[in-house]
């Protein structure tokens, strides 16, 4: 595989270094920096920055507001993002997206795609459910079919949790069950839900950081138009694949993780205030980083690799679950060894504890603790690791 990036490709870089440099919101960075929780709006701003620059969602196609870039453009974009520490843009653009301009009708796609660009429909996953999470295919939620005023509708009842940023969305994209006799995999449909509907609660669940990211979602007796259905009924199963193939692509997080580790570098190479050597001169800790940077570097090459292929038209297969179970183990060893790192700075909500930050604790050894907490749902979401495990053994070697 070549590696080298032309020249066109490094003044795309600097390009896109200096635009972000000089467009991401300050207040966003700020927030970031004193660990504070971005707001809806705080991540809104920055996606319509993005979308207003025709840089939002670049694997798109053209003709729904892709950048047509090539796969190296979009890997380097990416990498300019994490460097840059930007935050994220709202939920579901990279999943619900290409499921839409995939699977949508016109009138669907006309609908939809512009406001999820725009930034006027914010999307929710109700996907999993307290009996159905890593075998998602044990769904409970039902959907039956009813016909009132001369029109078609799912009335949906059931529970969905860990919804994430349910509390903010316009919109859902469910998996129920329209068949109870079919096979697990076989009798779901994927509907669009729209979260104003009346039946449904939104009830918040504070993860062990204390964010409010997830949620409950119950729905009772919610009435769904039928031409909200994507796909064919009962063949739900298929759009939910496709979907969790550019979903666990996402969570490997490759660039992400190299800004971290260079983070991470910094930190264990500060002087400490006691006059002891730096943590980077400890020959076990140098070997810890070492040890994840060759496990980074194999994981970006299998995402080159998948990106190359997607560029010829292939859509995320396999790879998607070896990037996945790499880059949420990757992504915690890093948040494990800054969480090292920090000592007894990272004790769980030290700043504050006195109601002022007399501890004089840095910013980021503060918020070593809430984010070594909450990557440990990683290796979870998305599909837990050991049934990406089991993908790959039957996928890729054939078990």
């Amino acid at each position: 595989m070549d590696l080298d990036f032309l020249p066109e490709h490094a003044e795309f870089r600097k390009e896109v270094r200096g635009w972000i440099e000089a467009n991401y919101p300050a207040e966003n960075r700020r927030k970031q920096e004193a660990g504070e929780h971005l707001t809806k709006e705080d991540i809104l701003s920055w996606h319509r920055i993005l979308n207003t620059k025709g840089w939002l969602s670049p694997s798109w196609p053209v003709e729904y507001g892709g950048t047509g870039w090539d796969s190296v453009r979009k890997y380097i974009f990416s990498e300019e993002l994490a460097r840059a520490q930007t935050s994220q843009t709202s939920f579901g653009l990279g999943m619900i997206g290409p499921v839409l301009y995939t699977f949508g009708t016109p009138e669907q796609k006309a609908k939809f795609l512009p406001g999820t660009m725009n930034g006027d429909i914010w999307w929710c996953q109700g996907y999993s459910e307290p009996g159905a999470g890593s075998d998602l295919a044990g769904l409970s939620t039902k959907a039956e079919r009813i016909t009132e005023d001369g029109k078609d509708y799912y009335v949906v009842t059931g529970q969905k949790t860990w919804t994430t940023q349910g509390h903010f969305a316009d919109w859902g994209f469910f998996l129920v069950r329209t068949d109870a006799t079919a096979k697990k995999q076989e009798g779901i449909t994927f509907l669009l839900i729209d979260m104003t509907t009346p039946g449904i609660t939104v009830r918040p669940i504070i993860t062990i950081e204390g964010g409010h990211e997830v949620n409950d979602v119950f729905l009772d007796n919610v009435k769904v138009p039928v031409e909200n259905r994507i796909g064919e009924e009962n063949k739900g199963w298929t759009v939910a694949k496709y979907l969790l193939g550019h979903e666990r692509s996402g969570i490997a997080g490759v660039a992400r993780s190299k800004r971290g580790i260079e983070k991470l570098r910094e930190i264990a190479a500060a002087e400490p205030a006691d006059d002891t050597a730096p943590l980077l001169k400890d020959a076990d800790f140098r070997r810890k980083i070492a040890d994840l940077e060759i496990d980074l570097a194999a994981l970006e090459y299998t995402e080159l690799r998948t990106l190359a292929a997607e560029s010829k038209g292939k859509g995320p297969g396999p790879e998607a679950s070896l990037l996945k179970v790499k880059g949420t183990e990757v992504g915690q060893r890093l948040t494990e060894l800054t969480l090292e790192a920090a000592a007894h700075y990272g004790a769980p909500y030290a700043k504050g504890l006195s109601g002022d930050n007399s501890l004089a604790i840095p910013s980021w050894a503060a918020k070593s603790a809430p984010t070594y907490f909450n990557m440990r749902k990683t290796s979870i979401f998305g599909g837990s690791n050991e049934i990406q495990r089991n993908i790959i053994a039957k996928a890729v070697l054939g078990l």
